[in-house]
């Protein structure tokens, strides 16, 4: 079972380096995306002077956001395992990936990249505020299974391409695969909930913009489809052996 998996960790290594050095990663990482994606928002707004959902501001949330975690991920990949979500460190952490303690040094280091970016947004732009994430057309309840659902699809491909021990060459294209499927949740759910799937890009602007409106959904949809991916693909794919496929079949 996955959670025989699960550790706390050592004391110790709240201060090591290795683990300090990949907080600052997760830090640097989740500013890169975080600025990429809102300053996307704020961009575009500032140019069609609209502050509502349509088609193309869809398209272009979808395509900052997706180019912009497909580089935050590569560039903390060989450092911290480029989680840039505490969504995906729970998720990790629930599979047995990670340790508690240093899951928490990675959420420190997220939340506060998304803060960072944020602020400096509001600084360069010269006080535009940051747009934070909000139910529409649907009820909470409905925006809370698509964070889960979003969230589940999102973790899953983490765990399919970046964590599984047998993923071979694919493991090469995890970034691209992660980039990717937040890119297509966007046009699926980013004119109901803004499409979140990652509890740290909500907390900054929430934070800088002090709008708490149903904010508790940002979190708890996007853990609870996370820990539901761990769970799922650490029991059914990891813990159990599996043929490795040819390169050529993937």
């Amino acid at each position: 079972m996955p959670f025989s998996r699960i550790a706390m960790g050592r004391r110790e290594e709240v201060t090591h380096g290795d683990a300090l050095k990949a907080t600052l990663a997760e830090f640097i990482s989740t500013l890169i995306f975080v600025f990429a994606g809102e300053g996307s928002g704020i961009a575009y707004n500032n140019l069609s002077g609209d502050g509502d959902t349509t088609a193309s501001s869809l398209i272009a949330a979808a395509l900052a956001h997706g180019l912009g975690l497909f580089v935050a991920v590569s560039v903390g990949a060989n450092i911290s395992g480029g989680h840039v979500n505490p969504a995906v460190t729970f998720g990790a952490f629930v599979g047995g990936n990670i340790t508690f303690l240093r899951g928490i040094l990675y959420w420190h280091g997220q939340l506060l990249g998304s803060i960072v970016a944020c602020l400096l947004l509001k600084f360069v732009t010269g006080g535009m505020t940051t747009g934070g994430f909000a139910v529409s057309g649907v009820s909470v309840w409905n925006a809370l299974v698509f964070e889960i659902v979003m969230t589940f699809g999102l973790v899953y491909t983490v765990y399919a391409t970046a964590i599984d021990p047998k993923k071979g060459a694919i493991g090469t294209i995890a970034p691209l695969a992660i980039g990717l499927i937040v890119a297509a949740n966007i046009f699926v759910g980013g004119v109901f909930t803004g499409a979140s799937m990652n509890p740290a890009v909500a907390f900054g602007p929430a934070l800088v913009s002090w709008n708490w409106v149903n904010h508790w959904i940002y979190w708890v949809g996007p853990l609870v489809g996370a820990a539901i991916a761990g769970i799922v693909y650490q029991l059914l794919f990891i813990n159990h052996t599996h043929e490795q496929l040819p390169t050529t079949d993937y």
